[in-house]
């Protein structure tokens, strides 16, 4: 049921925002497709970037994993892999575009807030203010293993480690006054005396003593982006990003309920309610007429979800190893494990299985399902399918009633799989004049509307 009045538009001059998100480790990248290309050839992420710059995007996003997954001990061989350090490979992109952001996703767990800071810094320099940083946190001791620290985090304790590996960051941003190099050579003295400040931190989590090495960019600092879903992630996000990520883009009432709560936080955390930006990670399939659109749509998840892709959901579902078994029967009779583990298959899985397993069972059996037509049935739904002209009035209206403020698209192909958005659905959109016609600033911040730094 709609939740607004489509006479009633709050937002009518609100514009769509564009980001592109390459994955990495995922099965969601069709790799299998003769027009795939290379997920590491540096040649593929210049492909991407440019195509979104072309397509006025607001920012290239580079997902991190500091370890790729894992099954029986194994690298598991069925997802893409391979994932440069994402500030070598955005700052490679720095020098080969020239206005699109570069958002590198930087874990808070296993990195030095000082020594990140200074990285990142490097890059928002570089880049003359396109910088952006979406902060990660985890507690997995699966991870932790590659830093021989095992757990090394309590559940409770990663988003304080964050918002104070934030604070430190921001105050080694902040070190260096506006005016602090001389502005000349008559100067007695190369930077200007006090003008760089030390950052001194005793806290719960770091003990910092240091002079920042970096004088502010064009935008202040890095643009922060934040992902977390829970109450707890989507509260810390309210208190210190720009801009949130979100799984809540595909249906209009759950996307404004969304953008409704987040926005009730910002008031309780003493924020503007248009302080943050709401950018939910999407799928898009574009087609010549809707039946075409859901022809190609069913074709991407059958790439997407191969037989072994499907088991080895089903693996994980079940708690035991089915890649023996076959993807196009029925689903496993045997009853789930309900038992917690973590790191036979990479990832960490709590929780009792058999509710979801009961239900798999009885859409499948009302349905007719085998195993693989459930997972594509049942499992993670991606984004939206549809006609260029039909999309952009879809977006048009999700956009002008404050339900998100844009997407960031995680294409199916790499590196071609923008093609068809940039040269179909900017159009449309731009007609409909909620996307920009050309880049009006050149950080980052300024292309998000957001205010400056401080």
């Amino acid at each position: 049921m709609t939740r607004t009045d489509p006479h009633d538009v709050p937002r009518p001059d609100a514009r769509l925002h564009l980001g592109v998100f390459f994955q990495g480790v995922n099965h969601w990248t069709i790799w299998s497709d003769p027009s795939s290309g290379s997920q590491i050839d540096p040649a593929s992420f210049l492909r991407v970037a440019r195509t979104a710059e072309r397509g006025l995007f607001d920012a290239f996003f580079l997902g991190d994993g500091l370890r790729l997954r894992e099954s029986e001990g194994g690298v598991h061989e069925l997802d893409v892999a391979g994932r440069p350090d994402s500030i070598t490979q955005l700052s490679a992109l720095a020098a080969t575009t020239g206005r699109i952001g570069l958002v590198s996703t930087s874990n808070t767990t296993f990195n030095e807030p000082g020594d990140l800071a200074r990285r990142l810094a490097g890059l928002d320099l570089l880049s003359g203010g396109r910088a952006g940083w979406n902060v990660v946190t985890t507690h997995n001791a699966w991870t932790g293993e590659n830093f021989r620290r095992g757990g090394f985090l309590d559940h409770a304790d990663r988003y304080r480690r964050a918002e104070e590996f934030l604070s430190v960051a921001r105050a080694v941003w902040n070190g260096w006054a506006q005016g602090a190099v001389a502005d000349s050579v008559e100067a007695r003295s190369w930077s200007v005396p006090g003008a760089v400040g030390r950052v001194r931190v005793e806290g719960a989590h770091f003990d910092v003593d240091l002079a920042p090495t970096l004088p502010r960019s064009s935008q202040g600092h890095p643009v922060i982006f934040q992902a977390g879903d829970s109450g707890e992630g989507r509260d810390f996000a309210a208190r210190n990003a720009d801009v949130v990520f979100s799984a809540h883009g595909t249906d209009f009432d759950d996307a404004l309920a969304f953008a409704e709560d987040v926005r009730r936080r910002l008031r309780a955390a003493g924020r503007a309610e248009d302080a943050l930006r709401i950018l939910p990670g999407t799928e898009i399939v574009i087609g010549a007429t809707e039946k075409e659109a859901e022809e190609k749509a069913r074709w991407v998840r059958l790439e997407q979800v191969t037989p072994a892709v499907a088991l080895g959901i089903a693996s994980r579902l079940w708690g035991f190893d089915l890649s023996g078994r076959d993807a196009d029967g029925p689903l496993p009779a045997e009853d789930p494990v309900v038992a917690a583990y973590e790191g036979k298959f990479g990832t960490r899985r709590v929780g009792d299985p058999r509710p979801v397993v009961a239900e798999w069972r009885a859409k499948a059996g009302a349905n007719g399902w085998s195993l693989r037509e459930t997972v594509i049935e049942l499992g993670t739904r991606r984004g939206h399918v549809g006609t260029a002209a039909g999309l952009a009035e879809k977006f048009a209206r999700f956009v002008r009633h404050g339900a998100l403020d844009g997407f960031n698209v995680s294409p199916y192909l790499v590196p071609d799989g923008l093609d068809d958005i940039v040269e179909l659905l900017v159009p449309e959109l731009q007609e409909r004049g909620v996307y920009r016609t050309a880049y009006t600033g050149t950080t980052l911040r300024e292309h998000l509307g957001l205010a400056p730094a401080v």
